[in-house]
């Protein structure tokens, strides 16, 4: 008996001196996930700054203390495991998970977000208005952060959001400006960066971080890809040849096709990611309203969506619907006599003054040729003149800052699952101009903006109506805008794949992952 006890104490004691078992490591020689997208991915590296197409590459580097859950339609944990705020909203506190690591390698802890985060506060651009309403942020322990609000506002959803949310590791580097500019990150994500060739067609290369704190215990891809193929016709003919994972928009055509061919597999989802054409009101022929409303009333709606075979569904109000601050009954409609009519009365149209007009979209989109395709044949007769122009995204985002353009036309989402940002960002006076690229300067709709965050929490039927004042008053009174469709995604992916989810928060990001290579 002795004996056997001795034995066992031995082994025990072996055990206990052992070193612990290694944590399975990222998958390696795996074929890589290449996501295929029409316009260029990185316009800025810094994540206090981003506020851009990096948005589908930066889900899968750095990661946010919550994450939107479009099932629940709530926050859900992510590097917070849970939080908690005080009962008139201001004072929230977010316990962070253990064991997390930078790809520095450094240990992310509440310290690391109170600095990530004062950072961003600090960078006063891009999407940093979303910490608008903090006071304060304080490091209580390693593992516990808290916030001190000047007015409440949700902000577990705020934590969620698609910019300015990201925690890193703000001591990366002595000159972290200079560190990201050289295409370098430092996130907590399950992939960090291998390579980035800007403006190359095979521009981004992430590979899977070893010490990601999910693990890699699971059926993963080590490597995601991000190819720029602007032509929808070569970036089919790659997924069929296997030499593409996913294609992140086709045009109907195509679409049609991948429903239909064997090992391909579609995806069809509504979303929040809003077409919109934005009038400069600023500068040249547009700035008077009488132009702008006849360019609302010539836009061929129902045509549009007719051959957009289920790419796009009606827009109603400026926000989508899910969303608080849609405004049901605004669906717009083609009104060519309204349109001559107003044209006539600015002194252009048949028998008037020409008038010429600039459009920008981004190159490569389908979708947008379309619009600008039926909106020259539809004003031709009227003696109005559309000149249209396919731009890489920073190109046309550059002349866009310079109110080169009569009519800017390109997509929105929001910031988070909210719809401020479509406000806020599109239609707030801002100069120099980033995206309120009709470039109004209206203070009245500035003050009414500003009510919108707090009565978002304290007063939501108050915020409602506030949407819907903001909403005739940009559509209607100002004229600054027409919102021809609402965005269906239409996704195509190789058949193996395994656990893809669209989530509209994050528009055209795939959580690689999450993903399992093979079915």
């Amino acid at each position: 008996m002795r004996r056997r006890l001795a034995a066992a104490a031995a082994l025990l004691l072996l055990a206990a001196c052992a070193p612990a078992p290694e944590p399975p490591r990222a998958p390696a020689g795996e074929a890589p996930f290449v996501q295929v997208r029409n316009l260029e991915v990185i316009t800025e590296w810094d994540p206090s700054l981003s506020y851009s197409n990096e948005l589908v590459a930066f889900q899968n580097i750095y990661e946010t203390l919550t994450f939107w859950n479009p099932v629940t339609k709530k926050s859900a944990p992510r590097l917070a495991t849970s939080w908690r705020a005080s009962a008139d909203g201001r004072t929230w506190t977010f316990n962070l998970r253990p064991g997390v690591t930078f790809h520095t390698g450094r240990p992310l802890d509440a310290e690391a977000v109170k600095a990530s985060i004062e950072r961003t506060m600090a960078a006063r651009t891009g999407a940093s208005y979303i910490w608008d309403a903090v006071s304060s942020i304080r490091a209580e322990s390693p593992s516990t952060v808290t916030f001190t609000l000047k007015y409440p506002v949700p902000l577990d959803l705020v934590a969620s959001s698609g910019y300015a949310a990201y925690i890193y590791d703000t001591k990366a580097a002595p000159d972290l400006g200079k560190w990201f500019k050289e295409g370098r990150d430092a996130g907590s994500g399950p992939y960090t960066v291998a390579r980035w060739q800007k403006g190359k067609e095979e521009e981004l290369t992430l590979k899977a971080y070893d010490k990601y704190w999910g693990g890699w215990d699971k059926p993963h891809y080590n490597m995601v890809k991000y190819r720029v193929v602007p032509d929808p016709d070569r970036a089919w003919q790659l997924l069929l040849r296997g030499e593409a994972t996913y294609v992140e928009r086709l045009n109907p055509r195509l679409f049609a096709k991948a429903r239909v061919t064997p090992g391909v597999r579609t995806s069809e989802r509504p979303s929040f990611k809003t077409a919109m054409m934005l009038f400069n009101t600023a500068e040249g022929p547009m700035k008077d309203v009488r132009v702008r409303r006849a360019i609302q009333k010539a836009v061929d709606y129902r045509g549009l969506l007719k051959d957009l075979k289920g790419a796009g569904s009606r827009a109603s109000g400026v926000i989508p619907e899910g969303l608080m601050g849609h405004v049901p009954g605004r669906t717009p409609r083609q009104d060519l006599a309204a349109t001559e009519r107003l044209l006539r009365r600015a002194g252009y149209g048949p028998g008037g003054r020409p008038l010429r007009l600039r459009l920008t979209y981004g190159e490569g989109d389908t979708d947008w040729r379309l619009l600008a395709t039926r909106l020259e044949a539809t004003l031709k007769p009227l003696n109005v003149t559309v000149e249209s122009r396919a731009m890489t995204w920073i190109a046309q985002w550059d002349l866009g800052k310079k109110r080169g353009q009569d009519i800017f036309v390109m997509y929105w989402w929001p910031d988070y699952a909210d719809g401020y940002s479509y406000f806020g960002n599109v239609f707030h006076s801002g100069n120099p101009p980033v995206f309120n690229l009709t470039y109004l300067d209206d203070p009245g709709l500035d003050a009414l903006l500003e009510t919108v965050p707090e009565l978002t929490v304290t007063d939501k039927q108050a915020a409602q109506r506030a949407y819907e004042q903001a909403t005739r008053w940009v559509l209607d009174q100002r004229a600054a805008a027409a919102l021809p469709w609402v965005v269906n995604y239409q996704r195509a992916y190789q058949g193996g794949i395994q656990g893809y989810v669209d989530n509209p928060a994050y528009p055209d990001v795939v959580f690689a992952y999450d993903l399992r290579p093979s079915g």
